[in-house]
């Protein structure tokens, strides 16, 4: 395994220094490769990496800014105002080659905004993407995407998100010609609105895209698909429902089993199965939606995750680095525009 270089964002997310530095000690500590440039308050960061003993400090550099922009800053105020904030220098390393992704917590519209602006997107990527996997009943994993970068896409946006989303789930699943679904609502070739089905027959000409038709919400855990695409604004809303169901199943698992002394006795007796299916269905291990499109890796990690979560949106990037997503995006995307009648 080659070395690579991460830029963690260390003022990012709801918490910010004391998960971000944890879930950095942890990453150098699985990683042996690894090497991350640690954006922020250089005093709060080695304050926080104090605590810690037996550091590999050579593979941990501290790069310090002296703004960091705010949860619910606009991200127009943050793109103009915040040039030296820890998000923008996290993503000026890669657009500079000192870094090979940017993994941040922070305020989703402004790296959003930043990204876009620092690194610019591929050639024939009009926009970038959120895109994150979801677990399914089979034993493979579903990208959805995309998942709130852009609210309105038209039909030749979402073939692009396609083309995208099937480059993922084929270099980092390693899922042979993956199968594309289009979420509608409903199968039937009548149903949804002409953006939809104007993006299904763009599809439909593409030999290389594994095209199998339109999905409904309900489809997207069953491993019908491994690769669903919608814009931003109904694929948010759907990402967030499925949070929120996740939560409310393992909460209410919880209450129940604690209810009464027979219910503790049963659940003491489930407690095997009960953490297969935990560990299933957890949020932390699909924390990281990867925004793609760009001329390089950026990983946006929910803001209130824990130092765990966060550790799984830096392998995510690792992922994304060793396969060289951006790469096989262009290279796929230069393809199809041959395809294309």
């Amino acid at each position: 395994m080659t070395d690579l270089t991460i830029a963690l964002d260390m003022m990012g997310g709801d918490n910010g220094p004391p998960v971000t530095i944890e879930a950095a000690v942890l990453a150098v500590k699985e990683f042996p490769y690894l090497k991350l440039i640690l954006c922020g308050d250089s005093q709060t960061i080695r304050d926080g990496l104090d605590r810690y003993t037996d550091l590999p400090e050579q593979r941990l550099q501290i790069l310090h800014t002296e703004q960091q922009v705010e949860m619910d800053e606009r991200p127009s105020s943050a793109l103009r105002n915040k040039q030296n904030s820890s998000m923008r220098r996290a993503l000026e390393l890669v657009e500079q080659g000192e870094a090979d992704a940017c993994v941040s917590a922070g305020n989703t519209g402004a790296l959003l905004a930043m990204a876009y602006y620092v690194l610019k997107t591929l050639p024939g990527i009009d926009r970038p993407a959120l895109i994150s996997s979801l677990p399914t009943s089979g034993k493979q994993k579903v990208y959805l995407l995309d998942l709130g970068a852009n609210v309105n896409s038209d039909s030749e946006i979402l073939f692009q998100y396609a083309v995208m989303g099937s480059v993922m789930a084929e270099e980092v699943e390693g899922i042979n010609r993956p199968r594309v679904g289009l979420l509608n609502v409903g199968e039937e070739q009548i149903k949804g609105n002409d953006q939809v089905k104007h993006t299904a027959q763009i599809l439909s000409t593409v030999p290389s895209i594994n095209y199998i038709g339109y999905v409904e919400g309900n489809d997207i855990f069953t491993g019908k698909a491994d690769v669903v695409v919608t814009d931003g604004f109904v694929g948010n809303i759907a990402l967030k429902a499925c949070e929120g169901l996740g939560k409310l199943i393992l909460g209410e698992v919880k209450r129940v089993s604690g209810k009464n002394l027979l219910t503790r006795m049963m659940a003491r007796l489930a407690l095997p199965i009960l953490r297969k299916i935990y560990n299933r269905v957890n949020p932390d291990q699909y924390n990281g939606a990867s925004l793609i499109g760009l001329r390089g890796i950026v990983v946006k990690s929910h803001g209130n995750a824990s130092s765990e979560a966060l550790l799984y949106a830096i392998k995510e990037a690792i992922n994304e680095v060793n396969r060289q997503v951006p790469t096989k995006i262009k290279h796929k995307i230069e393809t199809l525009l041959m395809e294309r009648p």
